[in-house]
């Protein structure tokens, strides 16, 4: 009788500063978006799941917040959810943007080289560089701190293009330890329907509005009625911390905020496979990153302790 392989399965944390490409990784990983993706910084608020499954492993990934320092309550809870990503690990990734490799993003991985959990380091956005810039970064992540803490492995990707990401999950895959399947066959995400919604909507004011703007907003579903089996309304609230802000958000004639719910309509279609009429309002709240019951409402709850 022939022996039934072993199933493998972990929990993968993808870490990085902000916007070298995390959610973007994790999209193509997991097949669908699951994460919302913007050229912004501090795009990612929350730790979001993923989950990959194949016939004889499971990799559940964890998408964090870029690593910054927290001027706020809301940075507060966004580093917290690295943390709490970080606890129960069974592997970590570390993700830099190939081209632009900064202080601290050395300084990362650094820190991940010595986790004792296997490791590894995605070089991405490479569809950006040359080559002969791509191989002296790689062999400068073998010295100093990396030449006593190595990466398990360094892998050239470019979540972008799919460049080298069949590399990735098969380094992740193989370094899974043995054990359970956490989640069924079918599913990609643990993430309530409401709060995909709510980051499609972010997603699009973050495309549109101006730089000094988007980090001051949050969204809010107040209702999701489905009306029949092929329709639904939903309703939502934009918040923001000006009133000046208010109006941008609007735009002359609610011309910006029409194309924010346009837009965000179409991808909430494509994730329901319903028709949806979304309805978008505008409130000023002001420093609601630093309240606590805001925080909450918007699905950033406080971390006790």
């Amino acid at each position: 009788m022939e022996e039934r392989k072993a199933f493998h399965s972990g929990f993968v944390t993808i870490v990085g500063r902000p916007n070298v490409g995390k959610s973007t990784l994790v999209n193509t990983l997991v097949g669908e978006k699951i994460a919302i993706v913007s050229q912004k910084p501090q795009t990612t608020r929350s730790r979001i799941m993923g989950v990959v499954t194949r016939d004889d492993w499971q990799m559940v990934l964890l998408d964090t917040p870029g690593i910054h320092t927290p001027r706020n309550r809301l940075g507060n809870y966004m580093m917290q959810s690295v943390k709490d990503a970080m606890d129960g690990m069974d592997l970590v990734v570390a993700v830099v943007d190939a081209h632009q490799v900064g202080k601290q993003d050395r300084a990362i991985c650094e820190d991940m080289a010595q986790k004792k959990v296997p490791k590894i380091l995605c070089l991405n956005k490479i569809d950006l560089m040359e080559k002969e810039e791509l191989l002296g970064l790689i062999a400068s992540f073998s010295e100093g701190v990396f030449a006593e803490h190595p990466f398990d492995a360094i892998i050239p990707i470019s979540a972008k293009t799919g460049d080298g990401m069949k590399e990735l999950e098969e380094a992740v895959a193989s370094r899974l330890p043995e054990g359970p399947k956490y989640f069924p066959d079918d599913m990609m995400t643990d993430q309530p329907e409401r709060l995909i919604v709510a980051e499609m909507i972010r997603e699009k004011a973050l495309l549109h509005l101006r730089d000094e703007v988007p980090h001051g907003i949050g969204v809010e579903i107040m209702g999701m009625n489905k009306e029949s089996d092929h329709f639904m309304e939903i309703h939502a609230t934009i918040y923001c911390e000006r009133e000046a802000h208010k109006g941008i958000i609007i735009g002359k004639h609610g011309a910006m905020l029409q194309q924010i719910g346009t837009e965000a309509r179409e991808d909430i279609e494509k994730l329901l496979d319903l028709h949806v009429n979304l309805k978008l309002w505008v409130k000023v709240r002001p420093d609601w990153r630093n309240r606590i019951e805001d925080l909450r409402n918007l699905g950033y709850e406080e971390k006790k302790g």
